[in-house]
């Protein structure tokens, strides 16, 4: 088949007296952010391509269609279908969900506590059907307090631009005119007057929050707050003990509180703290006190305690620890629940308000797994909560557990329809020496039966941006590439918080490469120990992911069989000079602030993988993309994909996929996303051989 062919229209681009050629560059469009709206303003040219990218990925992946059809079926038949959640015991309802066989939505229900009446409050699928859409995302789904309404946000196109809606839970009529361009989030003042929204600017920011009055036109809702700030965003939130309702603005970097009491009649934002450059912060309330989560004079966090935040004497609460990050609180009215992460690894500790005595909830004898704890009611006089754990090789176990007896009882076990046995996986927890001599983790996991002697495959998932630390959790999916003898690795790479804010201070702004160094360096160490053998590891990341990966294979592709990139952030450069993008303006205490700073500039520009590609020889490699993608344009992956296809010296595969309506996650409802992993995953075990 004729491979696709983007025209190169030459572009001779400037910054800091640096001028560099980008053929490619004339497929962004200024109205983009309209694009992502309606996919009907795309360029014809530019949609022209894509759609051949994508017969041209249906052509190379035709041999795989059965394989794909066998993991859709296998990674549905590991899910019990018909599932239901355990119940949330409001004050006069218990709420839960549940999914069936059928439907790719969940379904919320409820029953008045004392009754066995079930009543059906919300039905994705139907409500789906009702819109006629293809793509459908919830954003939130909110009850009231007086339990009257349902307050939910819709996303039809992909492109995140939530349309609030409100109706009477009986009548399901709604209530009042719809709210749209909302960030989606849904708050409720206590007396089921009002609701409180963020609204999205020009840029697809939420630097406003209003309050609508139901009943009435959403012209006349009240500004409650404005973030003046481009890199800020904004959100709201109610305090632990219902007492206040929180507005907090922050970009990645810096965050900056206010508060008012919920029955303000006319709500005026008081400031906690004044924001200061790097600090974080986050104040909650309950039982008269207030409880501060932030970093200042604390790398790695503590928790601050104080009577008032009028004149507030902020005194330590929990102390911080070198490397080990200090999680926020759950508060009961005899005991106070909270987190650390420290080495990848969460633990989670129990005190008792009454002695002041903090005691660890230990889960389980294995040594890699994430623990959990949630709330079983509203009402916090109880004892009782769930606790849960699963593990890379264990499925999902959630208890009800009694805090002061101690007393567990199994109310909930993630069933696996189709079989599963944990003794036959085995879970490894390394250490790998970076290049500076730091010590990145490693989670492994591989089926009892594959050799440890070089033979085996290996994909080793990577991130490493933002902070966020990769959990090593239970995945279905993941079991139909590592029954297949393929090595499943999860590299804990700097740029995430597995080893506290330093761990993620090391791997972004001047210190990004450290995220792609770690990379390569487990890659290397997973050769030389015998886990698999150079061109056999398949690297695997998705947005920010996306980067890295692009990142390590112009540096290092000889290490790699192939590449799956989705949703890739590569043309980093160019996004990061582009002030006007939803997100660039918030993340420059990210990646840094290319236009501005040469010092960034010449960083950025010597690892972003659209600048760095090179003539030689390059992996297999498939990369995902979206049209109405916000976060990461579908531009960064299509132009990345036509500069590889006249840089690369092999005859690799080199595949393109467009969702023409998905968003930065991709398809919507539950098969969509089986159907995205199935094609990943067949990609994968192409490449190895194994089909």
């Amino acid at each position: 088949m004729k491979i696709p062919h983007l025209k190169k229209k030459s572009e001779i681009k400037t910054c800091h007296n640096i001028s560099w050629e980008d053929d490619y560059s004339w497929i962004h469009q200024s109205d983009i952010l309209e694009v992502l709206k309606d996919s009907k303003k795309l360029n014809p040219e530019v949609r022209k391509y894509l759609e051949e990218e994508n017969s041209y990925t249906d052509f190379h992946l035709s041999d795989t269609k059965t394989i794909q059809k066998k993991l859709f079926d296998e990674i549905k038949g590991r899910i019990k279908l018909d599932d239901e959640s355990l119940p949330f015991k409001d004050f006069d309802y218990e709420y839960w969900s549940k999914t069936t066989a059928k439907g790719n939505y969940s379904i919320k229900l409820r029953k008045k506590i004392g009754t066995n009446d079930i009543e059906e409050i919300w039905n994705g699928d139907e409500e789906k059907e009702k819109l006629k859409v293809e793509y459908f995302g919830v954003g939130d789904l909110e009850v009231s307090f007086n339990d009257k309404y349902l307050g939910y946000s819709l996303d039809t196109k992909g492109s995140e631009y939530y349309t609030i809606y409100i109706r009477d839970i009986n009548t399901k009529k709604l209530v009042t005119e719809k709210i749209e361009e909302t960030s989606g989030g849904i708050t409720f003042s206590l007396d089921d007057q009002y609701v409180f929204y963020s609204k999205l600017d020009e840029n697809h920011r939420p630097r406003k929050i209003y309050r609508h009055k139901l009943g009435t036109r959403v012209s006349k809702d009240q500004l409650i707050f404005e973030e003046k700030s481009e890199a800020f965003t904004v959100g709201i939130g109610l305090s632990s003990d219902d007492k206040y309702f929180f507005i907090n603005s922050s970009d990645h970097n810096t965050s900056e509180q206010y508060y008012f009491d919920v029955n303000e009649k006319d709500p005026k934002p008081k400031l906690i703290k004044k924001r200061q450059r790097g600090i974080l912060y986050s104040v909650n309330s309950w039982d008269g006190k207030f409880y501060n989560h932030t970093n200042e004079n604390a790398e790695d966090f503590k928790i601050d305690i104080s009577d008032t935040l009028k004149k507030p004497d902020w005194k330590t609460f929990i102390t911080s620890k070198d490397e080990v990050l200090i999680g926020g609180l759950t508060f009961l009215k005899n005991w106070i629940i909270r987190s650390e992460t420290s080495d990848a690894l969460d633990k989670l500790f129990v005190k008792n308000i009454t002695t002041g005595i903090e005691e660890e909830l230990i889960f389980s004898d294995e040594t890699v797994y994430v623990p959990g704890a949630s709330l079983m009611q509203r009402d916090k006089d109880t004892d009782e909560i769930y606790i849960s754990y699963s593990s890379p090789k264990t499925q999902s176990r959630v208890y009800s557990y009694n805090l002061s007896t101690k007393e567990k009882k199994l109310v909930k076990e993630q069933e696996i329809p189709s079989g599963h046995n944990p003794e036959d996986y085995i879970v490894e927890r390394v250490d790998c020496k970076s290049y500076d001599g730091r010590l990145v983790p490693l989670t492994i996991t591989r089926h009892k039966n594959t050799k440890l002697d070089g033979s085996a495959k290996l994909l080793l998932y990577g991130y490493g941006s933002y902070g966020s630390s990769m959990n090593p959790s239970f995945s279905t999916t993941r079991l139909s590439l590592i029954n297949r003898d393929i090595i499943w690795v999860t590299a804990h790479i700097r740029g995430g918080m597995e080893r506290g804010m330093k761990w993620w201070k090391e791997g972004k702004l001047l210190n990004k490469k450290n995220t792609f160094e770690d990379y390569i360096a487990s890659a290397k160490y997973l050769i030389e120990n015998k886990y698999t053998s150079k061109n056999k590891i398949i690297g695997m990341g998705g947005s920010a992911g996306g980067l890295l990966m692009g990142a390590v294979v112009n540096q290092a592709p000889g290490l790699f069989l192939g590449i799956i990139m989705a949703v890739p952030f590569v043309d980093s450069l160019t996004t990061n000079l582009d002030h006007s993008l939803p997100l660039t303006v918030g993340e420059f205490d990210e990646f840094g602030n290319a236009k501005d700073k040469k010092d960034h500039f010449d960083y950025i520009y010597s690892y972003a993988p659209y600048n760095n590609i090179k003539k030689m020889d390059y992996p297999h490699m498939l990369i995902t993309t979206s049209l109405s993608d916000n976060r990461v344009l579908f531009d960064e992956p299509a132009k990345f994909t036509a500069k590889l296809r006249e840089y690369k010296t092999d005859n690799n595969l080199l595949l393109l996929k467009t969702e023409m309506n998905a968003g930065h996650g991709g398809k919507s409802g539950r098969d969509g996303a089986i159907e995205e992993i199935a094609l990943d995953y067949a990609f994968a075990l192409k490449i190895a051989g194994k089909i």
